[in-house]
């Protein structure tokens, strides 16, 4: 599609990497990215990427650091290797939750993420729905965070009932902005979960600001991790009147006994993006679904290797 574009991918989401490739109409690059017996990473570039513009898709999912890791390394690999441009496309940027200070010498991880993605030598960073948007001014490189919301538009409107008569529902006061962004989409209402969470990975709901009664809610947020609030959400939406409740979420985490907790839960269904690649609990499980996120990551890398807007794409 491109021409003098390279695309290549670490171990942390070949499916994703795949679709990407293809919709690009690029083959992936070849290349080794393995370990020795004492798990140390070793990268091999197969093949000539001198002036080439560069594009490496890695989330820094489960093993985390194992997955950033493997990025680093491959960026190091490129610039030793004369590539023109590197571009790191992280579908997921793990650390994102660690973006402040919470209590005193606490670190902010997201940043020291950030410098060390800049530091091995990218140029760019390509990214959906980071956890706070502010996250973007870490990098002193250009930093483009797509949004996962026009695919879950249509797909919600994809739905038996066309998308009608349905609430967009934030599950924390932090996340307004991105519900009503979502409501706004779809031309629906918009609640708010007042919940207060007593302890990490905890949450207790409650309040629901907004009249939910007879409306198919649909919850909206970037990481769904223990699924706790989730499913604690669902319930107090039920309780409230709410016809049926789903979610759609971009990052689906999912760690410990999640995918059981949400499996045994009164959501209708779980959405997911395959921005973190789904886990076999995850595809066999009775709610939960995943819609690829490729189309609009492969468009925005192409748009970036032609010098076009990416921005345009959420117009």
């Amino acid at each position: 599609m491109v021409g003098k574009m390279k695309v290549l991918a670490g171990n942390s989401n070949p499916s994703l990497a795949n679709a990407i490739a293809t919709y690009l109409g690029e083959p992936l690059t070849g290349c080794h990215v393995r370990r020795f017996a004492d798990l140390e990473i070793f990268v091999e570039i197969l093949e000539n990427v001198r002036g080439r513009d560069a594009f490496i898709i890695q989330s820094t999912s489960y093993p985390a650091n194992d997955n950033l890791m493997e990025l680093l390394i491959m960026i190091d690999a490129l610039r030793r290797a004369s590539a023109h441009r590197i571009t790191a496309v992280i579908p997921y940027f793990g650390y994102a939750r660690q973006d402040r200070k919470p209590g005193p010498r606490s670190p902010i991880s997201a940043k020291l993420v950030a410098n060390l993605i800049t530091r091995a030598g990218a140029d760019r960073v390509l990214t959906v729905d980071l956890h706070a948007g502010q996250i973007q001014g870490f990098f002193d490189i250009p930093t483009d965070n797509l949004f996962a919301a026009p695919t879950m538009v249509r797909d919600i409107q994809s739905r038996g009932d066309g998308g009608k008569n349905v609430m967009v529902v934030s599950p924390d006061v932090g996340g307004v902005v991105r519900a009503r962004a979502l409501a706004k989409r779809l031309d629906a209402p918009l609640a708010i979960v007042d919940k207060r969470r007593e302890r990490a990975g905890e949450s207790e709901v409650m309040n629901i600001i907004g009249d939910v009664k007879g409306r198919n809610c649909v919850l909206l947020d970037d990481i769904v991790d223990s699924g706790g609030t989730l499913c604690n959400a669902a319930d107090a939406l039920l309780a409230q009147g709410a016809a049926s409740v789903s979610a759609y979420i971009t990052h689906g985490v999912l760690s410990g006994g999640a995918v059981a907790r949400v499996a045994a839960s009164k959501l209708t269904e779980l959405v997911l993006t395959d921005t973190i690649a789904p886990t076999e609990a995850v595809r066999v499980a009775r709610n939960i679904r995943v819609i690829s996120i490729a189309p609009l990551i492969g468009e925005a890398i192409a748009r970036i290797a032609k010098e076009e807007s990416v921005s345009s794409l959420f117009n």
